[in-house]
């Protein structure tokens, strides 16, 4: 130990003195706003222009078909459920995978 010294005087330091605390803003809570969003119960909203379109085309090969069937062309008629049996599932998901996609809830 030198001399001279004394044990007594050694000043110690707490942590709050040597790091101040952050700056906090004053708590202000904001002012309460109402909004309302009508999109998601509105069935207007599913009024997408895509989906009507896929709607439209197999409504219409439908009606085609009908067309055909009542002109006696039987074997048209055959060709075109053939593939309708296909077309129409995939076409349904699709525009079903689409709708949710793109739908904002």
């Amino acid at each position: 130990m030198k001399v001279g010294t004394d044990m007594r005087k050694i000043k110690g330091f707490t942590f709050p003195k040597i790091f101040p605390p952050p700056h906090k803003p004053p708590l202000t809570r904001p002012r309460p706003f109402k909004t309302y969003s009508f999109v998601p119960f509105s069935p207007l909203a599913m009024l997408d222009p895509t989906i009507l379109t896929i709607g439209g085309v197999v409504l219409g090969i439908a009606i085609i078909e009908r067309i055909l069937e009542r002109w006696g062309v039987i074997d048209l008629v055959d060709q075109f459920a053939k593939v309708m049996r296909f077309i129409l599932p995939v076409t349904f998901y699709g525009a079903l995978f689409y709708f949710f996609a793109t739908f904002m809830f």
